[in-house]
């Protein structure tokens, strides 16, 4: 079995496959007061608690949008699970061809969607990670990385709104049932959530004018549903798109 490490910069996101499949992922929260033994051990016990044998990992892969935490998980990969991970950087190969002005700039989760996009669903296709930032990225027939567009995430922009203005209070990001609220609550959650989705709807459609061509959309990220939930935009919805990323750069390096 192979362990998939992403951290991003709220959460950190861990995949397990056997046999190149996945078969369960779990979420934990980033925090600078935790050390490696406490992940170690939370993780272990959440994968012993889903009889997963966790003797059985043999290998593990990571990618990193946060340094802070990198030692942390690595050293937690090693003390608990007593593998050494792969770390998703220059010179690894991916399979993908990167048209980039500076490689060493495009963060390694979006390299890694961009891999799980082209090797699981074939390329020509734009990949948006719904995550705490809302990235775009362009890929071509051939399996290039064209470039792309990064934004606000939903939760970054809901939260930004709320802490800048006195009287608007946080709010769950849920689909709103009117467009037109009579309250508070339901004006915000309609300008947020609607307002989030038009900017991904308008920015897809740039893409597509500026290329001339008809690209599908993938999406992946915890939020991304919200958006599919109003929108017809997206294609595909697969939040596990990071993870089977990294799973088949580890298979593309480690072939035995």
């Amino acid at each position: 079995m192979i362990m998939a490490v992403d951290i991003g910069n709220t959460n950190t996101k861990i995949g397990i496959f056997e046999d190149r499949k996945i078969i369960t992922t779990l979420r934990v929260s980033n925090s600078s007061v935790k050390t490696s033994d406490e992940y170690g051990f939370y993780v272990k016990n959440i994968l012993g608690g889903q009889g997963i044998d966790v003797s059985k990992i043999t290998g593990a892969i990571m990618s990193s949008v946060n340094p802070n935490y990198n030692y942390t998980f690595e050293h937690m990969l090693s003390a608990h699970f007593k593998v050494k991970p792969l770390i998703v950087g220059a010179g690894i190969k991916t399979g993908i061809k990167i048209k980039y002005d500076n490689p060493k700039e495009l963060g390694s989760d979006r390299i890694m969607d961009c891999v799980g996009a082209w090797h699981t669903y074939g390329g020509e296709c734009i990949v948006v990670d719904c995550g705490t930032a809302t990235t775009f990225n362009v890929l071509s027939a051939e399996g290039e990385f064209l470039g792309g567009l990064i934004s606000f995430g939903l939760k970054s922009g809901s939260d930004a709104l709320s802490s800048s203005a006195a009287k608007l209070p946080k709010v769950e990001l849920v689909r709103p049932s009117v467009v037109v609220g009579k309250n508070t609550i339901s004006n915000m959650q309609s300008g947020i959530i609607l307002g989030y989705t038009g900017m991904i709807e308008y920015i897809i459609s740039k893409i597509r004018e500026e290329s001339g061509k008809n690209y599908r959309v993938i999406a992946t990220g915890g939020l991304s549903q919200v958006v599919a939930d109003c929108s017809k935009v997206f294609d595909i919805v697969d939040r596990t798109l990071t993870l089977k990323g990294l799973c088949i750069t580890y298979n593309l390096n480690n072939p035995a």
